[in-house]
C-alpha cells in the first residue's frame, strides 16, 4: 500500500469525491495510513440528474459500508451551466475543465473551512483523463480563498492505486460511468459510436 501523509500531518481530511470507483482505493489507502476521510460529494457538473443520483448512491453505499461520513452538497446544475457559459465547446482538459474543478474545489474548501477541516483533497487526481496540473491549480485557488485550509496535492494514480481501484470495482460491483459527467464530455463519446 502507498505510504502517504497529509501536508500538515493532520489525520482528518475532507475528500472531494467524484464517484465510488475513483474514491474506493483512495479511501482504503487513507484508512491504511491512519487518515480518516470525510467524503464530500460536490458534482453539479453531472448530467443528467439521474446519472448524478446513480453515482451518488454508489458512493454512499461504499462510504457507509466503511462507517465513514458522507456529505452531499447541493446539486445545482443550473448554476454550474451558467458558470460554464462560453466554454461549452472547449476540449477535455481545456478551460472548461479548469473552471469546473475550481468551482467544485472552492465549494469543498468552503465546507472544510466552515467545519473544522484543515486539509482537503480530491479523487479527481486519480483519473488519467484529467490534467493533474489543472486539478492542483484549482485546489490551490480554492485554498487561497479560505485561509486555514490546505489543498493536498496528491497524485492518486500511483502506488498501485489504479490496480486496486479495478479490483474494488469488481469486488463491489460498482456502476462504472463511461464519461466524466457533464453533457459536453458526452458529445465526443456519442460521436465515436455513430
Amino acid at each position: 500500500m502507498l505510504k502517504i501523509q497529509t501536508p500538515n500531518g493532520d489525520n482528518r481530511v475532507l475528500l472531494h469525491s467524484c464517484c465510488a470507483p475513483c474514491s474506493s482505493a483512495i479511501i482504503e489507502c487513507m484508512l491504511e495510513n491512519g487518515i480518516r476521510p470525510t467524503v464530500f460529494y460536490c458534482n453539479p457538473n453531472i448530467y443528467p440528474q439521474e446519472e448524478y443520483e446513480i453515482r451518488k448512491n454508489e458512493a454512499i453505499r461504499f462510504v457507509t459500508s466503511l462507517n465513514l461520513d458522507f456529505i452531499d452538497a447541493d446539486y445545482d446544475h443550473a448554476h454550474w451551466l451558467h458558470t460554464m457559459q462560453g466554454l461549452e465547446n472547449e476540449p477535455e482538459r481545456g478551460g472548461r475543465c479548469l473552471k469546473c474543478f475550481t468551482l467544485r474545489l472552492t465549494e469543498t474548501a468552503r465546507y472544510a473551512s466552515e467545519h473544522g477541516f484543515s486539509v482537503f483533497t480530491t479523487t479527481l487526481a486519480s483519473s488519467r483523463w484529467k490534467s493533474l496540473e489543472q486539478i492542483f491549480e484549482a485546489g490551490r485557488r480554492a485554498a487561497a480563498r479560505y485561509p486555514g485550509t490546505v489543498f493536498w496535492e496528491q497524485n492518486w494514480r500511483k502506488g498501485g492505486l489504479q490496480d486496486r481501484r479495478n479490483q474494488l470495482l469488481k469486488e463491489y460491483d460498482f456502476y462504472n460511468q463511461q464519461y466524466c459527467g457533464c453533457e459536453f464530455s458526452i458529445r465526443p463519446a456519442e460521436t465515436k459510436t455513430e
